[in-house]
């Protein structure tokens, strides 16, 4: 698309040089920058890339979007010689999505886009969703925490929600490959800093909101997180709210589109009935603004009633046949959420990404229910907001048995992280040992483990690394734990 193209739909000061150039491509960060970008120059919380400027246009940056007056004049003096244009507008941050939706072609106008936003259950309610179109024969895409994928092909991801830029390219590569639906997970930081911005969302959906992302570098209260969620449902068409949050409200208020409920315990649109709980599965019959469907899902949990719930709910309202539906739903998988290990065993191993008191609540109480002990290993990732002393009392008050270890301790010491934790669980004098070095730790569990025993191996999840200060090193849970199953022998 050519500059003269982008220039007339988005807003801007002034612009210089060669407006006839192409743009192929939108780009915030020099090092990887290309012939043909648009170099969009944004004022960061640690750097402003106005500084980068100049070696953007010398690795062939087509045009350069800048809100510096100095430096756009500093631009326009090499412009016209050397070949490029240079924009100047109010503010680049808030330029990034639109501009990007431009030259992208507005991609999202041409999918089935579905946004999930909440605290937790996000990946595997995107999961769940994408499973039922899947079962259909519907070409999905999925924006999300664990990876990118469009059909079949897995792209590696590096946050939950990414930068406008990318998204948009991905979603226009979506669209050149015959995809029909996009799942994605709606981040309250990709929410709050317009990530999703020139989105045309479908259909919303709030899964529930509990206190994990409450700091200095996040939200500053509760409410705050709320309201930034809620930014989706004035974004889409239609919101599927869980109406069991105490935060429902917020969605419902906030919201400028049509407003579906769901739910167990209160009155809703979509309502799960004849809840049963098993140890490897659940239950349930869907009634309300639709014919009583009755599903089983093979990932044990109440939390599973509600993701499940929500997903049949999207799939129903975008008028997926109900067997299908329920079909699908029976062989969803979702790596590490309540991810059973295999262990040829008297006792079981379970891997699951619970990360915050709220999750690890979810997952002991479904596991209490069929364990005759609960040992449950877990540690804190650094540099991050977690309560930790809260989750070491959480976990001592759940759990029959605690093994406090490492996660991605990243920049911080592990034994400090350790000690924060220790904190909270000394509190309740429940039993546990620290072992810092997390596959000693998980040898040690199933080494140790007794007939009845679940072992909740809790945190990583999916993940298959390990971050340290200095390094990020390959570490798979399932591949530790059969290495510790083959030390008990036959």
């Amino acid at each position: 698309m050519r500059v003269s193209e982008i220039i007339g739909k988005i807003k801007y000061s002034s612009v210089c040089g060669d407006t006839d150039v192409e743009v192929f491509d939108v780009c915030i960060d020099n090092r990887i920058c290309k012939p043909g970008d648009a170099f969009v120059c944004i004022k960061g919380f640690v750097r402003d890339a106005h500084e980068f400027a100049d070696s953007a246009v010398s690795t062939g940056a087509a045009a350069l979007f800048v809100q510096d007056e100095g430096k756009f004049r500093e631009l326009c003096e090499r412009a016209e010689n050397e070949g490029f244009c240079v924009i100047l507008v109010d503010d680049t941050r808030k330029l990034l999505p639109l501009l990007s939706d431009v030259v992208f072609r507005h991609p999202s106008g041409d999918l089935n886009l579905i946004g999930v936003t909440g605290t937790k259950g996000k990946t595997t309610t995107t999961y769940m969703i994408k499973a039922i179109y899947d079962k259909v024969g519907i070409k999905t895409g999925l924006i999300g925490t664990i990876c990118n994928m469009i059909g079949d092909e897995i792209i590696a991801t590096e946050r939950t929600t990414p930068e406008a830029n990318v998204t948009q390219k991905l979603l226009r590569e979506m669209v050149d490959k015959d995809v029909e639906v996009c799942i994605m997970e709606a981040s309250s930081q990709g929410l709050n800093l317009n990530r999703v911005g020139g989105c045309e969302y479908n259909t919303g959906i709030f899964t529930n909101l509990s206190p994990d992302h409450i700091g200095p570098n996040e939200h500053k209260d509760m409410d705050d997180y709320a309201n930034a969620k809620s930014k989706l449902f004035a974004i889409c068409k239609k919101g599927l709210i869980n109406v069991d949050s105490p935060y429902s409200d917020v969605m419902i208020k906030n919201a400028t589109c049509e407003v579906f409920t769901y739910g167990i315990d209160n009155e809703c649109d979509f309502r799960a009935v004849n809840v049963k709980l098993y140890n490897d599965s659940v239950e349930y019959d869907v009634c309300g603004k639709c014919p009583t469907m009755h599903i089983k899902v093979s990932i044990p949990g109440k939390f599973s009633v509600y993701n499940s719930l929500v997903a049949v709910a999207c799939a129903y309202l975008d008028g997926i046949d109900q067997d299908e539906i329920a079909e699908a739903m029976k062989n969803v998988v979702v790596s590490g959420k309540a991810e059973n290990v295999p262990t040829g065993r008297d006792f079981s191993v379970i891997i699951d990404y619970a990360h915050n008191p709220d999750s690890f609540i979810n997952i002991l109480t479904t596991v209490k229910a069929f364990a005759k002990r609960t040992v449950f290993l877990f540690g804190c990732g650094g540099d991050r907001n977690r309560p930790r002393a809260l989750m070491g009392k959480t976990a001592g008050e759940y759990a029959d048995f605690t093994i406090i270890t490492s996660d991605n301790p990243r920049s911080e010491d592990p034994d400090s992280i350790i000690k924060d934790i220790e904190v909270g669980i000394k509190e309740t004098g429940a039993e546990y040992v620290c072992i810092t070095d997390r596959a000693e730790a998980i040898r040690y569990a199933v080494l140790n483990a007794k007939p009845g025993d679940v072992i909740v191996l809790a945190g990583k999840g999916h993940e298959t690394y390990q971050i340290f200060k200095d390094k990020t090193v390959h570490f798979d849970e399932r591949e530790v734990v059969a290495e510790a199953l083959s030390e008990l022998g036959g």
